[in-house]
Formats: structure tokens, C-alpha cells, sequence
């Protein structure tokens, strides 16, 4: 039986560009959120790809006898107001179909170890978009585990909303101007009611029997 050939995990260039990006396209429908990450023409891809790379951004490839079958797409993010070490985050990890269960996905994750020890990270977050649950089974064997929970809006949808929020506030600003007068009128009327039963009090039947028994006066 041939012997499968080694894959080597090493830093992208821009010669890869081309393959990452037929990769991405290849994840598209495994994506819940394809449509955000692999929008656009490959045209497109290459150039948002490009620009990761020339902001700092960590590409990473996976290469069987010379052909890129897995890619990892990550950031180093430094410390900031609510963390005080720097952070390797994983935005995506992706491994073709046909080389799944081939140790591509431990070789990838390996190599994105030691890029988080050379940077000084104690953690490495994972969002991988591309992604389905077999790739969360993976990672949640791998030692990740659940650490918060995203949420993404449009801007425009943001911006939509609180205009809305906006012109509901003022339309109940009267409303709330009211509401202490309102309140002060119900809590009369039940203190008054109250007050009115504790003077009649209950009808007791056998008193009133017994004094229709009993002769004028």
C-alpha cells in the first residue's frame, strides 16, 4: 500500500491567495454565515485575503504534495481594557472534504499552538464561521470550550433600530408624565373603598334575624 505523503502546515503567501480562495468558496455552504465570509466573486476573495495579510492578520496552510487542503485564518490580538495578554483568535478553520480525517485538522491546530507561543498567547479563542458541527466536535476535543456568545447587526439595521427606539421614547414621554397622577387617582379611589367597607362592615345574617324578632320601640 503507497505511503500518503506528510502535510506541511506553513505560513501563506500570496501566491496562495488563489487556492485559499477556492477553499473559501468550498466552505460557503458548510457556513452558517458564508454569505458574510466568502461574499463576492473570487476576485473579491482574494483581495479581502490580501488585505488580512497585509494588516497582520496569521494565514495558515495545510499542503499535501503541493496542494493546500486545509487553511487557518487568525489574528493576534493584543491586550486591551478587559484582557491583559495578548489573544490568538481564530476567525476560521477550514479543511477540504476529501482530506478530512487525515490528520490535516491536528496538523493545522499544532502549528496554530505554536504561533500562540511564539506570540505570547495564553489562549487561543476559536469563531470558526466555516464550520460545521464537526469541526465544533473537533475543537471541543481539542480542549475549546464554550467562552461567550457573538452577536453581529448590520450597521444600518443598528442605526435603523435605535431611530426607532428613539421616536417610541418620546412618543410615551407624555405618557410617563402622566402615570404618577394616574396612580395617585387609583390609589385614592381603592383607599376610599377600603374606608367604606370598614365603616359598613359585613352583613351578619343572624343579627339581622334576630332583631327583625324583636319589638319596636
Amino acid at each position: 500500500m503507497r505511503e500518503r505523503a506528510a502535510v506541511e502546515v506553513r505560513s501563506a503567501d500570496v501566491a496562495d491567495l488563489e487556492a485559499i480562495a477556492e477553499l473559501a468558496v468550498r466552505g460557503r455552504d458548510e457556513s452558517p454565515a458564508g454569505v458574510q465570509v466568502t461574499a463576492g466573486d473570487h476576485d473579491r476573495l482574494q483581495e479581502q485575503l490580501s488585505v488580512l495579510l497585509a494588516a497582520g492578520g496569521r494565514v495558515l496552510v495545510a499542503e499535501r504534495s503541493g496542494r493546500i487542503v486545509g487553511v487557518v485564518l487568525g489574528r493576534v490580538v493584543g491586550p486591551h481594557l478587559f484582557v491583559v495578554r495578548p489573544t490568538l483568535y481564530l476567525d476560521t478553520v477550514f479543511v477540504a472534504p476529501d482530506e478530512r480525517r487525515r490528520g490535516v485538522g491536528h496538523a493545522l491546530l499544532r502549528a496554530v499552538a505554536t504561533l500562540a507561543i511564539e506570540n505570547d498567547c495564553d489562549e487561543v479563542y476559536a469563531a470558526p464561521v466555516a464550520g460545521t458541527r464537526g469541526v465544533q466536535r473537533f475543537l471541543a476535543r481539542l480542549g475549546f470550550a464554550p467562552a461567550c456568545g457573538h452577536r453581529v447587526a448590520p450597521t444600518q439595521t443598528l442605526l435603523r433600530r435605535l431611530a426607532q427606539d428613539s421616536r417610541l421614547a418620546s412618543d410615551a414621554e407624555p405618557h410617563r408624565r402622566r402615570r404618577p397622577v394616574r396612580a395617585g387617582l387609583e390609589d385614592l379611589i381603592a383607599r376610599r373603598r377600603r374606608a367604606r367597607s370598614a365603616e359598613t362592615g359585613p352583613l351578619e345574617l343572624h343579627a339581622v334575624a334576630a332583631g327583625a324578632d324583636r319589638p319596636d320601640r
